[in-house]
Order: structure tokens, then sequence, then C-alpha cells
């Protein structure tokens, strides 16, 4: 597990730091403690990560493609 801030880490960081999270939570071989640090852990994570793939989500709705399949533009995102 990173000592890195997850507010530094990218999607993929976060993404590849998640799955050991919960690897290690599933192997039943950890601490109560270190449970309870993992589970805090793997919670943050998850939250970066959705606000990644959302931001993510709100970009791609944004572009606009012409009739031939170039981008013409963006458009404001809907919601």
């Amino acid at each position: 597990m990173s000592d890195k801030p997850v507010t530094e880490m990218n999607f993929e960081q976060a993404m590849a730091e998640l799955e050991t999270v919960v690897s290690k939570l599933e192997s039943s071989q950890v601490a109560l403690d270190d449970s309870i640090k993992l589970y805090e852990r793997g919670a943050e994570l998850k939250k970066h990560c959705e606000e990644k793939l959302k931001a993510a989500e709100e970009k791609v709705a944004q572009i606009t493609l012409s009739p031939d399949g170039k981008v013409e533009g963006l458009k404001p995102a809907e919601g």
C-alpha cells in the first residue's frame, strides 16, 4: 500500500491500489486494526476514482462529432 496521498494519484494509480486493498481485505489475513485502516483507505480511493470517472465522462459528453466523424467542438455537458 502506498503512502502517497490519494489526491495526488491519477485514476490508474488509485484503481491499482484499491484492487490491492480489496485483495488484502478479502484474504482475511489482516488484523482488525489493519483492516479498519485498509477499509478507510479503500473508501477514500473509491471516492477518488468515482470523481475522476465523473470528470472524464463530463469531458467526453462535451465532444460533438460532425456527420463525417470529425470533432466539431464542444457542447455544454447536460445535468
